[in-house]
């Protein structure tokens, strides 16, 4: 088995969520609840979840599995996928197009490719390690994408997806002076934001509040665009609970500015 292989059976996954996913949001007929945390779930994001782990435990049974909705299978020391079936579900419920379906696949901590499918932008990003990272658009051929080279805060453009997660941290008046100091800022969010830097439009992109999921198809194309992907501690990858991605020239001044190093 290899790399390409598994990106080959990856963006078939894409296809299928998408097929699954786009339709019901055309047709806004699903039901909506509150999980635990009170954050909304559909009937859509369990079936697209779903039907990936089916998938995924005949073609890959010995690989370990993460998913949002149905939590984790397998050892997650060795090959691992780990996927959001619908990133951006709030964008969903109402309409939004900004949602898309994650899927990463790691082996412990070492990301081997992301694959990022948003079918109502019209857009898919996609990237294996070594092997460069890419954006198609409304189903054309795929074009390689890169960072920024913007090598100074006061020419960065910024994005994030909301404020009240770094108030709730205590990070919300650091955070709004950087801003303060910075080119432009908009809140694209979710991953969106990250797909941006990866394509080099925006510069930096930081959340202060993320779970594995959110983040793990992410880093494999921030990564082989040219950037970096840390928690807000400066760590590389995704296993802290906060990111911080750029162009790479750019991510010590973001990280001493909104980081929270020890």
């Amino acid at each position: 088995m290899t790399t390409a292989d598994d990106l080959t059976l990856a963006l078939e996954l894409a296809d299928a969520a998408d097929a699954i996913s786009l339709p019901r949001f055309t047709a806004h007929d699903f039901t909506v609840e509150s999980k635990p945390d009170l954050s909304p779930v559909t009937e859509v994001d369990r079936a697209v979840e779903q039907h990936m782990s089916d998938v995924l435990a005949t073609r890959r049974p010995d690989d370990a599995l993460l998913g949002e909705e149905y939590g984790s299978r397998g050892d997650d020391t060795g090959r691992r996928w780990i996927i959001d079936p619908i990133d951006g579900t709030k964008n969903f419920v109402r309409g939004v197009p900004v949602w898309a379906t994650l899927i990463g696949l790691y082996d412990g901590t070492e990301p081997i490719l992301g694959v990022v499918s948003a079918p109502a932008l019209g857009l898919r990003w996609w990237a294996r390690i070594g092997g460069g990272a890419h954006r198609t658009t409304a189903g054309g051929p795929p074009q390689p994408i890169e960072v920024s080279q913007v090598g100074d805060l006061a020419d960065a453009s910024v994005s994030y997806s909301s404020l009240s997660g770094w108030k709730e941290r205590g990070l919300r008046d650091g955070f709004l002076d950087f801003l303060d100091d910075v080119w432009r800022t908009r809140a694209y969010g979710d991953f969106w934001s990250y797909m941006m830097v990866a394509e080099g439009v925006v510069d930096i992109a930081a959340e202060p509040e993320l779970e594995l999921y959110d983040m793990a198809a992410l880093v494999p194309i921030v990564l082989e665009a040219g950037g970096r992907f840390t928690g807000l501690d400066g760590v590389p990858g995704p296993f802290g609970a906060d990111a911080v991605a750029s162009n790479g020239a750019l991510h010590d001044s973001a990280i001493d500015r909104i980081g929270v190093r020890s």
